[in-house]
């Protein structure tokens, strides 16, 4: 039998693909080609199966934007290696079906229920990981004191999430590239005068 690990590095990528609702114990099982009883002996439902692949959707995201930023200081530079990361990973093509989170949320945004509110809770999460960097970079005069942080976090997801749905409705990757120098062009656009024109990322 496969660890609960395993089979979620494969649930996650048919999620991405199919959706989470798409996501059941028994076209998981198929696809492993295992018993379904295995699968819901591991998870019980097809809730629990799709929030734990929700779950680990998150982790992966982590480890590919958040973590690699941490190195960075916080603030304007971590904003920096945040956007690259995240065009980086967009463009690694890590989900089958592009970001994880970035369909979760169109796919739930008019769901109420569990999934729906854990879909909500990551995003808010990522959100609050922008705003947090923005506020940090005003603080320490990095940025211009007036930015609403919350617009401007707006105006930053907005960009990833173009860029995943043109590459994947669109099968265009060009939208990664747009995407990745409008986020160094809007952090540009805030700076403080006196900031140099790009502040190296450089750990």
């Amino acid at each position: 039998m496969r660890s609960r690990t395993a089979i979620l590095e494969r649930s996650v990528q048919l999620a991405s693909r199919d959706g989470l609702e798409g996501l059941t114990i028994g076209a998981l099982a198929a696809d492993l080609g295992v018993n379904k009883s295995s699968v819901h002996a591991l998870f019980g439902s097809k809730e629990e199966l799709q929030l734990g692949t929700l779950a680990a959707a998150r982790a992966i995201l982590i480890d590919q934007v958040i973590a690699p930023a941490l190195a960075y200081e916080k603030g304007l530079p971590r904003l920096q290696a945040i956007g690259e990361a995240w065009c980086d990973y967009l463009a690694a093509d890590v989900f089958l079906g592009g970001c994880f989170l970035c369909a979760a949320s169109a796919e739930m945004d008019g769901r109420p229920g569990p999934l729906r509110d854990a879909v909500e809770s990551a995003m808010h999460e990522w959100i609050g990981v922008l705003s947090a960097n923005l506020q940090a970079a005003m603080t320490a005069g990095e940025l211009r004191t007036e930015l609403d942080p919350a617009a401007t976090a707006f105006r930053l997801n907005a960009l990833g999430m173009a860029a995943n749905w043109q590459r994947q409705l669109m099968n265009d990757p060009s939208g990664i590239e747009h995407a990745r120098s409008a986020w160094r062009a809007e952090l540009d656009r805030l700076k403080l005068s006196g900031q140099p024109t790009t502040v190296s990322t450089a750990p």
